[in-house]
């Protein structure tokens, strides 16, 4: 298969940029409202987009004082987004950390068959204390405990998803036969974290699996992805970021007996476009001022370093000393380790560092033509797949960019000019993979 540029969309509430609820558009409340969500995947698809993702922290996180969240449990919504559009994929954002493998499977692959195949699902081993406190936990698992769980759960739901094989639901009703028992397929399964017999109550999904997604950007987290991922979701801030994210996967595939070149690398990319470069600038500027950003953001990369901003001098370049420690407990290891890396490259300040991203991934601030030349040139370098985008504001920063990025791409013979399949595993140009009662190595532990 021609290789393809690949675009998700991450719907952020109203927006990646914590100043989108105050600027003119939509309520402020929208990021509870189906609707808002509705458009902004219409809009995808109207792009030819491979799909919309939700992301997920089953708590109240972050500060809300200050700006929304992301609120409205995500399977719920994607079911209705589904019913509603045709063509884009829907990916579920799932916790190994505070489900059961059971009831998980079931809803994805009941959304699955809700789009008639375009779900997905982003797994991620959730380290937030306040999400762990809302399920009985005292604190979160440590990490080492959470990725295990994390392997077995993911392990588990493929092969509850290939429970029944192609054919096994006959629906014979001129012979009386539904379907064969003989083609459906217990897990039987006993393992460190879970003790699941199966099988799935709901026959094998419409486009052979749900698509698999993998968030992080820690050591674990790339052994995870190197192991399950079909497509992986992380942050990278510049190039020899990517190119190093890369070869980890990679390495990490091989050990699995897996080719890097099955994966899409899909990182975060927030763009901020203007009809030119200083419009741009000015749009930057509008989100910014909208929360008095420019503390708040270096807080946050302070934050992600384990840096007390009230000690740090936010133009002073970071020291040596300021990046070699420990990464911060409770806090993502992979931001951390994407920030490190390039603030000893360029020599960048915490100051330096909140420009070049939002919310933790890359930003590029231009007109649509540099938009455009910035997702070629990664893209036409192998460094990625393609891009999650978390559009700066919505609905207006997707309109944008379907409006006036995406035509630029397609002249370029980067982006598909309409969907030629019916299936996010169609969009995307994965293959079907072997069922897992079928993979070496499959027997339940």
């Amino acid at each position: 298969m021609t290789r393809q540029l690949s675009l998700l969309v991450n719907i952020t509430g109203v927006g990646a940029h914590p100043g989108a609820w105050t600027l003119p558009g939509p309520a402020p409340d929208a990021y509870v409202d189906p609707e808002h969500h509705l458009r902004v995947a219409r809009t995808a698809e109207r792009g030819a987009l491979d799909g919309v993702f939700l992301a997920d922290i089953p708590a109240l996180h972050g500060d809300i004082g200050q700006g929304p969240g992301q609120a409205l449990e995500p399977s719920m919504l994607l079911t209705y987004l589904a019913a509603a559009t045709e063509r884009v994929g829907v990916v579920f954002t799932g916790s190994t950390t505070f489900n059961e493998p059971y009831n998980l499977a079931r809803r994805v692959l009941s959304i699955d068959h809700a789009s008639r195949g375009r779900a997905g699902w982003n797994a991620v081993a959730t380290f937030f204390p306040g999400a762990a406190r809302n399920f009985g936990l005292d604190t979160v698992l440590d990490p080492d405990t959470r990725y295990r769980r994390a392997e077995e759960f993911i392990g588990l739901v493929h092969r509850l998803w290939d429970s029944w094989e192609d054919g096994a639901l006959i629906a014979d009703t001129d012979g009386a036969r539904f379907a064969d028992p003989g083609r459906i397929h217990s897990a039987d399964h006993t393992g460190e974290f879970f003790d699941v017999a199966g099988p799935l109550n709901v026959p094998r999904s419409p486009q052979g699996r749900p698509v698999q997604l993998q968030a992080g950007a820690s050591p674990q987290g790339v052994a995870l992805a190197g192991r399950f991922a079909e497509a992986v979701y992380t942050p990278l801030l510049d190039e020899e970021a990517a190119r190093g994210y890369r070869a980890r996967l990679a390495e990490q595939a091989h050990r699995y007996g897996r080719d890097v070149s099955g994966i899409r690398l899909l990182p975060g990319l927030t763009p901020v476009i203007g009809s030119t470069e200083a419009e741009a600038r000015a749009r930057f500027a509008a989100l910014e001022t909208g929360v008095r950003a420019d503390a708040r953001q270096i807080r946050r990369v302070a934050r992600t370093l384990g840096l007390d901003p009230a000690a740090t001098d936010p133009e002073a370049p970071l020291t040596e000393a300021q990046l070699s420690g420990p990464p911060p407990d409770r806090l993502p290891t992979g931001f951390f380790r994407t920030h490190v890396e390039i603030a000893r490259r360029e020599g960048l300040s915490l100051a330096g560092l909140a420009a070049r991203t939002i919310g933790g991934h890359r930003s590029v601030i231009g007109t649509p033509e540099h938009v455009a030349d910035d997702i070629t040139g990664w893209w036409s370098a192998g460094l990625v797949d393609g891009f999650t985008l978390l559009p700066d504001a919505l609905p207006d920063g997707l309109d944008t960019f379907v409006d006036h990025v995406v035509p630029i791409l397609r002249r370029r013979g980067v982006f598909r000019h309409g969907y030629t399949g019916a299936t996010l595993r169609d969009h995307l140009g994965l293959p079907v993979p072997a069922p897992s009662y079928e993979e070496k190595g499959a027997t339940a532990r």
